[in-house]
């Protein structure tokens, strides 16, 4: 973990010297979690920042959309840092990252290629820690509505008429 300043917080080159700690993916700092290439971080209270990164990773990589950002992975499995959750999703992160080091790999995060990430996590597929995670990124992922319009939907229509005159033969990806 990185020192801080005497009440001066993090230094430039300490939150720099983070993001090398997971392969540039995300700085990680005392209590936070960032992605460098844009403007988003997230506060982390129980959980270490280096596993909410893990998290983020684990979901990017679960459901992978290139055209959705972090930061909505990041609000996707923000529900996992509570107090009670914490033993449980250390654990499981402990368990993924030595599945990753059984497979060559210094670390989860650490295993630079997609497809690594995903063998790992195949792995694991069957733990409950695994389902948990899983089955919580269905609706922690898709049912953030900033995320509807990046998919082409616009949301419930029952309040507007439905979907008969509102462009329901629209979609040119059928």
């Amino acid at each position: 973990m990185m020192k801080q300043n005497q009440g001066k917080g993090l230094t430039r080159r300490q939150l720099l010297s983070g993001s090398a700690k997971l392969g540039a993916a995300f700085i990680v700092g005392a209590g936070f979690v960032a992605n460098p290439g844009v403007s988003w971080a997230l506060e982390v209270k129980h959980l270490k920042p280096e596993s909410m990164a893990t998290l983020i990773q684990m979901a990017r990589d679960i459901y992978p959309h290139d055209h959705v950002g972090d930061e909505f992975y990041a609000a996707a499995v923000k529900g996992y840092d509570t107090a009670d959750n914490m033993e449980t999703v250390e654990a499981g992160i402990a368990a993924l990252n030595a599945a990753a080091v059984k497979a060559g790999h210094a670390s989860y995060v650490g295993a630079g290629w997609e497809r690594d990430r995903v063998d790992i996590l195949r792995s694991m597929e069957d733990s409950a820690f695994f389902q948990t995670v899983r089955g919580g990124l269905v609706t922690g992922l898709y049912n953030q509505k900033a995320v509807w319009p990046l998919f082409g939907y616009e949301g419930e229509s029952y309040s507007k008429g439905g979907y008969i005159d509102r462009g329901f033969d629209d979609i040119n990806w059928i």
